[in-house]
This record gives C-alpha cells, structure tokens and sequence, in this order.
C-alpha cells in the first residue's frame, strides 16, 4: 500500500496575531532569526521583537532576502553564523521572500515560521518552492512535504500594504477555484484530493462577495471583517489546496493564458500584476469552459474590483494572441484538463470577451 504524508500548517489571525509567537515557537528552540524583504522588515520586525520581549526566544538577527528567491541569496544568507546557527526561521514578507526562507529553512531540516506582510499569495501556507535565477528568471521548483509550523496573520499589517498586492491576490486566487475544479472534472479522486477540491470553493464565492468592501478597507488602512475574510481565502484556503492537490490540480487554463502573455513585450513593459492578468485570463477560461453565465457574473466583478476585461487593459492586442496561445499551450498548465485545448478555443474566446465589452460600451 502506498505510503503518503500530509502536513497542515496552523495559524494565528488577527491584528495580535505576533502575540502567540513565544507559546508557539518554544518548543523548537531558543535562537530565530528574521528574514525579509526591505519593506516587510520595516512593516513587522520591530512588531515580532515586541512581542517575544521577556521570552525564551532570542531574535538573533534581523536581515534582508536579497531581493530574489535565488539559490545565491540563500548562500548569502547562509554566509552570517547568525543564520546558520539559528533554531528556527521568521520568514516575513510576499512570496519570494517567503519561499527563500523557506527552502533555506527546509533543506537544513529546520523548522520555520512565517509572517506574511501581504496577501497576495499562498505562500506562507504552502510546501513548495519556487526558486529563480538572479536576474528574475525560473530555475526549479522545490518540492518539499513540510510547510511552516506556523503562519502568523496580522491584519493591521496587511491593512497597511499597498492595496495593489491584496487586488491582485483576489484576482489570482479565483483561478484556483475554476482551474481546480474544472482539472478534477470527471476523476475518481483520492481522500486528500478530494479534500482540495472541495476546499477550492472558498478560493472564488467568499472574494466575490468581500473584494470589493475589503480592498476598501485596505485602501483605508482598516483591518476590517472582510480584509480578514479575503486574507484568510487568499492565504489559508488556496494554500491548504496547493498542499493537497497535485501540481496539474494547482494549475490550468488562467495560468497557462497568464504565461502566454509573459511574451508579450508591451505587457511586461508596462508592470502587469501577476494576479491582474490572471483575472482577465479567468474570462477566457470560463468562455472555453461553456460557463456563460459564470462568464458575465465575474465579468462584472471584474468591473467593481477595477481588473482588466479587455486586451488593451493589459496593453495587448489581437496582434499578439498568435505568440500568447503558443507559449501558453506549450507548457503544463492544460496537460491536464477534460478535453483538449486548441488555439482556436483560447482565440474565439478572447474575441467574444472583446465584443462583450463593445457591447457595454468599455473601452
């Protein structure tokens, strides 16, 4: 019979959320160093030392990733006694930041802890890795069983982010609910899969109903009810699915649309959320899918939440769609779907989505 772990990560949430570090984190030890991104560290190094003030844990030190979730920032890292001397981790920032902290962490089979500044992934939740080249580009995924011991959620933290981060996290979750369940169609699925999947539909219902009110809340710097709601969908519910569902569950036809248009210059130039273009490529999935209806709901969440619903909101064009789709199919993002993807599928779909919104008169 076949031998398989899962590892759940607990959490804490709320604007003392820091408070629950000492009784958490020793029994692990005594020594934590923080790790971050420069804007992270600010935002809750000085919260973090607060709150283990007059406990057994020491913080060490405090020091910056690097800037990218690269194999030579983790040497750097590796360079101060400091670190490597460390009992645990406090990775504390957005994804990259995250992740370098925690393949360092993993890979010398020390525990860590994570202290997201911003919602705008899962990656404080989530076992894998992905780790990059200096100069931005993809080196390898790093495939690991154990996620964080512990994810420590303050929401007045993430109040005061820059609201663009929680914008395009909302926008980049809901591809999980659609890619999730649409991957899934029609399989006799395992117990831990089947768990993500139905966990999924908390990555789509509960952001439409508070994205717009908590990016407001954001906005306003206010760690509101719906903030928590859409912080807890973006970071806990997507991360649990990511570490019960395998990586062709974790993916699907937003995804390899969002990849498509990482070959498009004009896009890239002009600074493009990775979640924002997810959004608008959740359109074309849903037109591919037959979900009409589907389509026109989040169509108009879309407009209220300010996502782009049209080619030239992410500075495309027809023009481009030739190069999008090939780059988009050549991947493994659809290699398993319930029925084939062709190019025209991918190509009618973005044109009905551009006569919808002449229809409404968008420009």
């Amino acid at each position: 019979m076949e031998h398989s772990r899962y590892f759940y990560p607990n959490y804490s949430i709320g604007t003392d959320a820091y408070a629950d570090v000492p009784q958490v984190c020793r029994k692990y030890g005594t020594k934590a160093v923080i790790i971050g991104g420069t804007r992270a560290l600010k935002a809750a190094a000085d919260r973090i030392k607060d709150a283990v003030k007059g406990s057994e844990i020491e913080i060490t030190g405090v020091f910056e990733y690097g800037g990218e979730a690269s194999r030579e920032n983790m040497d750097m890292l590796n360079s101060h006694p400091e670190v490597r001397e460390a009992d645990m981790i406090f990775a504390c920032g957005g994804g990259k930041a995250i992740d370098t902290c925690k393949v360092l962490a993993q890979e010398s089979s020390r525990p860590f802890f994570t202290f997201p500044t911003i919602a705008s992934t899962c990656a404080s939740c989530t076992s894998l890795g992905i780790i990059y080249h200096p100069d931005g580009s993809l080196r390898e995924y790093s495939f690991q069983e154990k996620p964080a011991e512990w994810i420590f959620i303050n929401t007045q933290v993430i109040a005061e982010a820059p609201e663009k981060y929680l914008w395009a996290g909302i926008g980049d979750t809901m591809a999980k609910f659609y890619e999730c369940t649409i991957s899934a169609r029609g399989d006799v699925l395992d117990h831990a899969t089947s768990m993500g999947v139905q966990i999924s539909h908390l990555c789509a219902e509960p952001l439409v109903k508070y994205g717009v009110e908590a990016l407001e809340e954001c906005r306003n710097n206010k760690a509101g009810n719906a903030l928590r709601e859409i912080v807890l969908g973006i970071i806990v519910s997507t991360g649990f699915v990511s570490n019960l569902v395998g990586i062709d569950l974790n993916t699907g036809l937003a995804h390899a649309c969002y990849n498509g248009f990482t070959v498009c210059r004009s896009t890239e130039e002009h600074g493009h959320l990775h979640g924002e273009i997810v959004a608008y490529c959740i359109l074309i999935l849903l037109l591919v899918d037959h979900q009409e209806k589907e389509f026109e709901r989040i169509f108009e969440f879309s407009r209220k939440m300010g996502f782009p619903t049209r080619l030239s909101h992410i500075h495309a064009s027809l023009d481009d769609m030739d190069a999008v789709i090939k780059k988009a199919l050549d991947g493994i993002d659809v290699r398993k779907w319930p029925y084939e993807v062709t190019p025209d599928m991918i190509l009618n779909a973005v044109k009905k989505i551009e006569a919808y919104n002449d229809e409404k008169g968008i420009k």
